[in-house]
């Protein structure tokens, strides 16, 4: 269901004063070039190529005349401008000789390297720098050394978009007493931000610090500047509040400093900076309300308050603020009735997001004066009435989102915005309830909704039919119906829509059969499609939530994935076999339906399908083993069907859970711990071989006798089982606590029997442990305890009397052994111990229930923190990264090398290497695939893997190898580079394999493009560089090449180390805490 629960730029006036001032200024006269300083030019030119041609430089001719370059009446350079010139290369020392230039802006190239160490120390005229956007790394205080004689000419320093690192000393201001402007944004820079710099620099006009790592409080002093205009420390980790003297910079026109976690509340002070034309304080940890008198900030253009802790109303006064373009007020607690508030002065007003608010009334007649307004977003408040005719007076009007309030009459709402020629996005969600909506196709005409991408209706419980009208918009790429009272079948004419890719029909009461024309969606028969959707960003986000699962933000409609959700309708018949034609669907929900028949083999030709649920119908016949080959599908549900045979393995099979497959009668398989395959199993396919022959009666009934008198044996063998395991209950409280805990009656055992067995090394704090005490700590297994899944069964996090805990795996399915080899193999894991294996401490076997139990990692999985923790990835720095790396390639190196018998892991994964409370990295899930002997392989399951992990060779010979799982580890070292998953969904193929992807940048030489962007420009591109080097060494195709793991790890340790003071290891874990 679509549901609704940055950063604009501030021109730089005065930089670019200054650079217009310098560009007519300087004599066009020619004169002739110092020969210093010609070859001083000429050594810089050797130094650097250029993808736009080379420098027309040559010494034969005067450097007075060579492209961009300047010189002043005695012929020496005074000013060298390449900026955007394609460069590529390091910044040679020769540019020391150029001792009369004033002006540098080598910015927009590719130049890497350090800033030559004695620049500045020899340039005693420079007043303009700007190196801007290059590659340039190394630490601050190296590259911008003072060696005791920095011009004090300097103006402007212009360092941002680059890997520069380190601190920024206070020193390093002493000699720029005529600074005005400072621009260190986009960099890696660290530590506090200078305290003294305003009372060393106080002609500063722009100050930037976004986009870095700097921490603690925004200094006091920064009043000192009085001619401060831009202050600009957005997307950091500072603290605190905002210093009482910035309230007195009366010359500042910009205050941002989103992204933070800033508190307090906007003090009255605020008012008096009337120049003021953009503040950003999203995304911190403000209070209180909004200034009564806000409206005294006359100049404002921009406020963006959003996901703060704000409350109160909104101040009449803000509408004073009639130049306002951008006000963003989303995810506070501010109230009131917002049909008093007066729009209609707001006449530059393109932006309007009040969402997820407490206001009431109804929708201002006021704002219908904004004529500029381009989106408007009013969704999550407790809004009523109509909707107002005069909506089509915004003749810009292009995204509205109304959803989750209540409105009322739906056919004037529809009828009001076919009108608003120019919109692309309506969502109208969660109003209008219990109405009836219009299906008539005459309803609109063919030339309204002209543009509409995007129209929701979900969750407004509306009785009707599929509105006939919907056929006229041919615009139309996203319909949200879901959760309506829809009847009637779905229209077949859906087909015709050329762009379609995204219907959501869930939870209505559709009836009839699938409709052969939704198989034919233009949109969605070919991945070409994708390249045709309009990639422009919204005005403002969607948020779609589709059948109640974790809402995700799009800023564009091409990144929604191709979609067709029919849950929870009265849909019959059978799938049709032709839905296979829809090559790029990705997801396919048909779940609680009425669908009969067998599953079509051929929806293996959906190739790029990640979701496909087709529970709670009643399909027959076997689990297409062809579904095997959907190398994407990360969700699968056949449960509550009529299905029977075994579950296919293999692929992405080992990854899904019970909980797929339950409610088939007739299914069985490792998954299903109830319903393993056995020898007497009679697959599905065989029961039809059966029926196909004659059968005499004999047979017939022979095979009814043996059936009876098994059923027999077994409830006499049942009764006696029972009976004896009662005789040695010691009665008490037992039967109550199983009871409440809903344990089985049938595995009831004594209190005072200890059925786990505990290795010696760990008896301390967990010794003569009980099943019972197990069923407790875990809540008798209750899924609020899972802390873990994968082929082998879920993990739950056990919590003792004494307060330990213990991560406990409940092993499912068939492990094929009796229970004097289980116990064996797994004593023999035991004695696999090192600080980067998580330690096997014991273990239980009861009844046919398997348990290990491990020791519990406070911090979770790297999974865990590179792709679902939403802020896990920042939090992650290279220097942790390159530890966790290296934590997890030794307890690998340690399986494969020292441990006997030696291990392969088999299934190594992001979400196998778990991080404790300090972030050490430890192996997981180790041994319990196969047990390497020397001599001999002795195995214990069946080979497993996961999709984008599994080296290429198994799938020719299912072997498992040591050099397979360094092939995995590569593919995890990748994940730590670039933060992506080894499979993205979403995306085109070729963007899709993790490695396929590297390795194609690598060959373009586009390596930064690779690395997580949270890392970019933190000072570490060298080390990062040289593991990704072993890591394409790992994920090589040909597993002869790949170096083993103990030389993996010797190279991870050679890594250099960097030259830049990291925050100390506490700080960051501190942080994350």
């Amino acid at each position: 269901m679509l549901v609704e629960l940055h950063q604009p730029s501030f021109s730089q006036t005065s930089l670019l004063f200054i650079l217009l001032l310098y560009s007519f200024t300087f004599s066009h006269q020619q004169q002739v070039c110092h020969p210093d300083d010609q070859q001083s030019l000429l050594r810089f030119s050797d130094s650097v190529s250029s993808s736009l041609g080379p420098l027309n430089w040559s010494s034969d001719s005067d450097c007075c005349s060579w492209e961009g370059i300047r010189c002043d009446g005695t012929g020496r350079v005074i000013r060298l401008s390449l900026s955007k010139r394609g460069l590529t290369g390091n910044i040679s020392s020769s540019f020391e000789s150029l001792t009369s230039l004033s002006y540098l802006n080598i910015s927009h190239n590719s130049l890497s390297g350090f800033l030559p160490k004695g620049l500045f120390s020899s340039l005693n005229s420079l007043e303009i720098i700007d190196v801007s956007s290059n590659r340039l790394d190394g630490n601050f205080s190296t590259s911008f050394s003072l060696n005791g004689s920095f011009p004090s000419t300097i103006q402007v320093v212009d360092i941002s978009s680059n890997q520069i690192h380190g601190k920024i000393e206070p020193a390093w201001f002493i000699l720029g007493s005529n600074l005005t402007i400072f621009n260190a944004s986009n960099n890696g820079l660290s530590g506090q931000i200078p305290s003294s710099i305003c009372t060393i620099s106080p002609l500063l006009i722009t100050l930037d610090f976004s986009n870095n790592h700097f921490g603690g409080n925004i200094p006091a002093g920064l009043g000192r500047c009085t001619r401060l205009q831009v202050f600009r420390a957005g997307f950091n980790v500072l603290t605190g509040l905002l210093p009482d003297d910035v309230y007195s910079l009366q010359s500042l026109v910009e205050l941002s400093v989103p992204a933070n976690h800033i508190r307090g509340t906007i003090g009255e002070s605020m008012l008096n900076l009337t120049n003021l034309r953009v503040i950003e304080l999203y995304s911190n940890e403000f209070s209180g309300m909004i200034p009564l008198d806000v409206g005294r900030l006359s100049n404002l253009e921009e406020l963006q308050l959003h996901i703060n802790n704000f409350s109160g109303s909104v101040p009449a006064s803000l509408m004073n603020c009639t130049k306002l373009v951008k006000l963003i007020l989303r995810v506070n607690s501010l109230q009131g009735n917002i049909s008093t508030l007066d729009f209609s002065r707001l006449v530059q007003l393109q932006i309007l997001d009040l969402g997820n608010n407490k206001f009431t009334g109804n929708l201002p007649e006021s704002l219908f004066s904004c004529k500029s307004l381009m989106a408007v977003r009013l969704a999550t408040n407790h809004l009523t009435g109509q909707i107002s005719p005069n909506v089509v007076t915004l003749p810009s009007l292009t995204f509205i989102s109304l959803s989750n309030n209540s409105f009322t009459n739906v056919s004037n709402a529809i009828k009001i915005f076919r009108g608003c020629k120019s919109l692309t996005t309506l969502i109208l969600s969660k109003n209008f309830y219990n109405e009836v909506i219009p299906g008539e196709k005459s309803f609109i005409q063919p030339d309204d909704f002209k543009n509409l991408q995007v129209l929701a209706f979900g969750g407004c419980q509306m009785k009707g039919k599929v509105p006939e009208w919907l056929v006229h918009i041919k615009s139309l790429e996203v319909l949200d119906l879901s959760f309506n009272q829809v009847t009637g079948q779905i229209p077949e004419w859906f087909g015709t829509l050329p762009n379609f890719f995204y219907l959501d029909l869930s939870k209505n009461r559709l009836t009839g059969e699938y409709p052969k024309q939704l198989n034919k969606l233009p949109a969605l028969l070919s991945e070409k499609v994708a390249e045709k959707l309009n990639r422009s960003y919204l005005e403002l986000p969607v948020f779609v939530a589709p059948n109640n699962a974790s809402t995700q933000q799009y800023n564009q409609l091409a990144n929604l994935p191709p979609a067709i959700y029919l849950r929870g309708n009265n849909i019959s018949g059978s799938i049709p076999v032709e839905i296979s034609q829809l090559q790029n669907l990705h997801i396919l929900d048909l779940s609680e339906n009425q669908f009969t028949g067998s599953i079509p083999p051929e929806l293996s030709n959906l190739i790029n399908l990640e979701q496909l649920d087709l529970s709670q119908n009643h399909l027959s016949g076997e689990i297409p083993t062809s579904i095997q080959s959907l190398n994407f599908l990360s969700k699968f549900n056949v449960s509550y069907n009529n299905l029977e045979g075994s579950i296919p393995t293999g692929g992405q099979f080992d990854t899904f859970t019970e909980s797929s497959f339950i409610g088939n009668q007739g299914l069985c398989g490792r998954v299903l711990q109830h319903h393993p395959c056995s020898a007497q199993s009679v697959p599905g396919t065989a029961r039809q071989s059966l029926h196909g022959k004659s059968l005499n009666k004999k047979l017939l009934l022979g095979v009814a006798l043996g059936v009876c008198l098994g059923f027999a044996c077994i409830f006499v063998i049942l009764v006696y089982w029972i009976m004896s395991k009662r005789r040695i209950l010691p009665g008490g409280d037992n039967d109550k606590f199983e009871t409440e805990m809903g344990y089985s009656s049938s595995r009831e055992v004594g209190k005072d029997t200890s059925l786990v067995m505990v290795f010696p090394s760990y008896t301390a704090e967990i010794k003569d442990l009980t099943i019972l005490d197990i069923l407790k700590a875990t809540n008798n297994f209750n899924q609020e305890n899972i802390i873990g899944c994968g082929g082998f069964g879920l993990v739950y996090k056990a919590t003792l009397n004494n307060g330990a805990k213990l991560a406990i795996k409940k092993l499912s399915g068939d492990m094929c052994l009796i229970e004097r080899e289980f116990k064996a193999e797994v004593e023999v894991l035991s004695m696999a111990q090192h600080e980067n294996l998580v330690s096997l401490l014991g273990y239980c076997v009861h009844d046919g229930l398997r348990l290990l139990m491990y020791s519990y990692m406070q911090n979770g999985s790297l999974d865990y923190w590179l792709h679902e923790n939403p802020n896990g990835s920042s939090q992650l720095d290279w220097p942790l990264r390159l530890k966790i790396a290296l934590g997890a390639g030794r307890g690998l190196a340690y399986m494969h090398q020292i441990c006997e018998p030696h291990i392969v892991h088999r299934d190594i994964k992001s979400s196998n290497i778990l991080l404790d409370e300090n972030f050490e990295a430890h192996v997981a899930d180790f041994g319990l695939s196969r047990l390497i002997l020397p001599y001999a392989t002795h195995v214990t399951t069946e080979l497993v893997g996961t999709l984008g992990y599994i080296p290429p060779e198994y799938g020719q010979a299912w072997v498992a190898t040591l050099r397979g799982d360094v092939y995995s580890f590569g593919v995890v070292m990748l994940e730590l580079l670039t933060g992506k998953r080894p499979m993205e969904v979403s995306k085109s193929k070729a963007s899709r394999e993790i490695v396929v992807w590297v390795q194609q940048l690598k060959n373009e030489g586009k390596h930064e493009e690779i690395f997580d962007s949270v890392m970019r420009g933190k000072g570490y591109e060298q080390e990062m560089l040289q593991v990704l080097d072993v890591a394409c060494k790992c994920v090589n195709q040909n597993p002869q090449v790949r170096p083993t793991i103990k030389e993996v790890v010797d190279q991870l340790k050679n890594v250099r180390s960097s030259q830049q003071t990291p925050r100390s290891e506490q700080d960051c874990l501190a942080e994350m805490r």
